[in-house]
């Protein structure tokens, strides 16, 4: 009866110790990515790694094809969500020894053919799209002979795994708060953004409806953007038409960018925060901690969707199944209570 190979036959393949070997098949250890290939290699070849995945206890990834956006690429206060989403997926690479392959778009727009061919000259595992979920890109992705995840995005036509926070759950957990405060005209300033921002609206509407209360489809406010000089514009412009501000007594902001602005436009015309109106952001960015007064927001556990974007990608490289339906994976949020949220007087 033929002996089946064990880690040490595999650790004396590859020249390291059994404690290098195990790090590197579970992925529990920082090590050189050239050790970590040379293990991964060495059970390959002598068919641990196959029965391994077979038990589903192997961290099969070790290249990542990361692609991302030019405009999330630079490191500003108007990113800080994006960049914190890429903080978190660098830090468990290093944790793991996953090399990271980068690709930035040249425009808005990621090209899903160039992607595909970077990942297949780099030996990619698996492919990370952040940001961007274009129908198109997502149906090129789909093609491609390895797992692919969207981060902060969505696929309508589950072709691929998805990880976003609960973009919906969210915003009515904010809006019930201020619901149960007693507000009742609320403002909802927003922006014409992806799928994820719609989804936020869509909480501010369940919040109303589980309160048997009627939506103010008149209370919707659409910035041009999502940066904060967009909030304080889109502010300015309804004080100017309507100094009463609708006769809202609340404003939820569909990101903290837009109640960054919101505030200051508040501000600027001497109404009290949370004196006169209260102010609701989403994301918990830092800024918001330092703003006058501090921001209350909708909590987003923006560092923690590489991580389970990873785990998507392991699972269904254990898998190895052509069948597997994607998944869509959704992380709560929670409401932080600062100073610019009251009761209304």
């Amino acid at each position: 009866m033929e002996r089946k190979v064990n880690l040490k036959d595999v650790a004396r393949d590859a020249e390291v110790s059994l404690s290098t070997a195990s790090h590197a098949l579970n992925g529990t250890a920082p090590l050189t990515i050239e050790v970590r290939e040379r293990v991964l290699d060495s059970a390959k070849r002598l068919g641990y790694l196959d029965r391994r995945r077979k038990k589903a206890t192997i961290a099969a990834l070790h290249v990542l094809l990361l692609a991302i956006p030019d405009d999330a690429a630079p490191e500003s206060d108007l990113n800080l969500v994006s960049w914190t989403i890429l903080n978190g997926l660098r830090r468990e690479c290093e944790r793991r020894g996953i090399r990271i392959v980068p690709y930035v778009s040249s425009g808005r727009r990621i090209d899903g053919a160039e992607v595909r061919q970077i990942a297949i000259s780099e030996r990619a595992d698996g492919i990370v799209v952040l940001n961007d979920d274009q129908p198109e890109l997502i149906r090129s992705l789909a093609s491609a002979d390895m797992p692919v995840v969207i981060v902060n995005g969505e696929d309508p036509a589950m072709l691929v795994d998805t990880v976003t926070p609960e973009n919906r759950f969210g915003a009515r957990l904010g809006i019930e708060h201020l619901l149960a405060l007693g507000h009742r005209r609320i403002l909802h300033l927003t922006w014409k953004g992806r799928t994820t921002i719609q989804r936020r609206y869509d909480g501010f509407s369940d919040a109303y409806f589980a309160a048997q209360l009627p939506v103010p489809k008149d209370m919707i406010i659409e910035a041009e953007g999502y940066e904060p000089r967009h909030g304080e514009a889109a502010i300015n412009a309804l004080l100017h038409r309507d100094p009463t501000l609708k006769g809202a007594t609340a404003v939820f902001c569909a990101a903290d960018n837009l109640a960054l602005g919101c505030l200051k436009a508040l501000a600027d015309r001497d109404i009290r925060v949370p004196d006169a109106i209260s102010v609701l952001g989403f994301d918990d960015i830092v800024p918001g901690e330092f703003s006058r007064p501090p921001l209350s927001t909708v909590s987003v556990p923006t560092d923690r969707l590489g991580a389970a974007a990873l785990a998507l990608i392991e699972q269904r490289l254990i898998a190895n199944d052509p069948q597997r339906p994607a998944h869509r994976l959704e992380l709560g949020c929670h409401l932080v209570l600062r100073g610019s949220i009251a009761p209304p007087r």
